[in-house]
């Protein structure tokens, strides 16, 4: 009986291991068809969310009249005069609105890194009568759209002379006027030990010196964080630098853009796209340079 049950045993056993080895090759076969599905679906998506950017730059290569013809992404012919006449075909040539807008973009940044992080540091480190009040008013301006605002802010600069000029746009950003950039820094400050500043008082540090060599360095990524953010949202601003600013020559980037469409005639679109790409370069400058810490600072800032 021993001696015949042996080979049933054993077959036995053969057959559920060449079964489990079966199913593990389909399984792995079946990941694999699944990570495939998965790899197709982002490159449809992203070739979807990147075609309005490969049509525009295809198109700025494209003569005017051929751009709506030829939906094609690569051109039949590339034309470079798009670029030499959308360059000087303004009033001035397009490097005066390229350093127009790295004026308000430059103060803007300054303004907000310096001031966002003063007043992040007494909403999360000091003690005051009323904090939970006044962080939670600043927070509710997060909800007023610039349109609600606009027509006082313009009574006011009007008030002061300002229209015409860039005040109305480098000026707020120094009195801490953005309370998104408040808010993530706060929220980063508050994930900082404050042991470190109790050490640093022991030393005899103030809370300036404590804000400056402690608090300031350690806030690298959301300080990276707000210049890329104000850096983006400042330089493709067109509705507030359309209000505020009337002379020709001091236009920025978005209003002289806006010159190349013309509602009653013909708008030059060919040159329109070329110089709108030139006016992404620097977006795409800055984002590559602070990738690695706005990467850092939304992570860390967001689950604290």
């Amino acid at each position: 009986m021993a001696t015949d049950l042996g080979p049933a045993v054993g077959g036995a056993a053969t057959d559920d291991g060449a079964r489990q080895e079966s199913e593990r090759r389909y399984g792995r076969h079946s990941s694999r068809q699944r990570r495939l599905l998965k790899h197709v679906v982002l490159i449809v998506f992203g070739f979807a969310m990147l075609y309005p950017l490969l049509w525009m730059v295809s198109s700025s290569f494209k003569p005017s009249d051929q751009i709506f013809r030829d939906p094609s992404i690569i051109p039949s012919e590339f034309d470079f005069s798009n670029y030499t006449e959308g360059w000087t075909a303004l009033t001035h040539p397009f490097h005066h609105y390229l350093i127009n807008s790295a004026i308000i973009v430059g103060f803007s940044v300054v303004g907000n890194l310096l001031t966002c992080a003063m007043a992040a540091y007494a909403f999360a480190r000091l003690e005051f009568r009323g904090r939970r009040l006044f962080f939670t008013a600043m927070l509710g301006t997060i909800m007023l759209p610039v349109h609600v605002v606009i027509v006082p802010q313009y009574v006011l600069f009007s008030e002061l002379d300002w229209i015409n000029t860039y005040y109305p746009l480098i000026v707020p950003k120094f009195l801490a006027t953005d309370a998104f950039f408040i808010f993530l820094m706060v929220q980063f400050i508050r994930g900082l030990p404050r042991e470190l500043d109790d050490a640093a008082r022991i030393d005899g540090c103030g809370h300036a010196r404590i804000f400056w060599r402690i608090i300031m360095p350690l806030s690298l990524p959301a300080l990276a964080t707000t210049a890329i953010f104000t850096f983006i949202a400042v330089w493709n601003d067109f509705y507030s630098q359309l209000i505020f600013v009337t002379d020709p020559d001091l236009y920025t980037v978005p209003v002289a853009l806006r010159t190349f469409v013309d509602s009653q005639g013909e708008s030059a679109w060919g040159p329109l796209f070329a110089m709108s790409l030139v006016a992404l370069g620097p977006i795409f400058g800055f984002f590559l340079a602070g990738q690695r810490y706005l990467m850092r600072g939304i992570s860390t800032t967001g689950i604290k």
